[in-house]
Order: C-alpha cells, then sequence, then structure tokens
C-alpha cells in the first residue's frame, strides 16, 4: 500500500484550500459544489496516476455512497463508505449522494476546509 500512500501525499502537497464559490440560502452558508472539487483534483489525479470511482452499492440491506481511490499503476486501492439517508424522495436524495460525494472525497483526502455547517450549528 504504499505506492497509493505516496501518491495521494503528492496530491495533498498540491491541493490548497478550495474557494467556496457556490451559496447555499437555506443555511446561508457558502461551499464549494461537486463539479469545482472533480475540477481541482482530476488533473492532479491524472498527474500522479490515480483514479477515483464513488459508485453505490448495497452493504446489508442499505444503499451506500463508496468513495475510491485507485493507483491505476500498482492496483492499491483505499476507500470509504457511508450509508444513504432512507426514506426520501429522489429529488433529495439525489441532493445527499451530491453532498456525500463532495463530504466524503474531502475527508478520504484530508483536504482543508472551513467548517461553515459546524459553525452553523454551534450559533
Amino acid at each position: 500500500m504504499t505506492k497509493i500512500y505516496a501518491k495521494i501525499f503528492e496530491v495533498q502537497k498540491e491541493v490548497k484550500a478550495i474557494e467556496k464559490d457556490s451559496e447555499n440560502p437555506f443555511f446561508k452558508s457558502q461551499y464549494f459544489d461537486i463539479n469545482k472539487l472533480v475540477q481541482v483534483l482530476k488533473p492532479l489525479f491524472e498527474k500522479n496516476g490515480l483514479v477515483v470511482l464513488q459508485p453505490l452499492v448495497t452493504k446489508d440491506g442499505k444503499n451506500h455512497l463508496v468513495t475510491q481511490i485507485i493507483d491505476v499503476e500498482s492496483g492499491e486501492s483505499i476507500d470509504s463508505s457511508v450509508a444513504l439517508p432512507e426514506g426520501l424522495d429522489a429529488q433529495k436524495t439525489g441532493a445527499a449522494i451530491t453532498y456525500l460525494r463532495r463530504y466524503s472525497i474531502q475527508s478520504l483526502l484530508f483536504l482543508e476546509a472551513a467548517d461553515d455547517d459546524g459553525n452553523t450549528a454551534s450559533g
């Protein structure tokens, strides 16, 4: 697993704080959308021979979003899985998937971002 860790380290060294260029009017907070995140990360992944996949899978009867980072050279991979919220209509499920995609990648790569949601929740 040493090759993939070294490559992720190279990506982390190059990623600066991702600019929050979208606004959530409901919470009056700013965030970076998934397209901005992909735009920033994709060239760095390509440069380092990494690919990211985010399939939806069923585990233990529940739907999950899995985030995988794969080293295309060695085949090594790391992944993270999070259960999707249940009982939502299709539109809310889609929004939840987008939210979870963004934060799963951010968490897995240890990316810098201000905690707007935490600040809002704490008052």
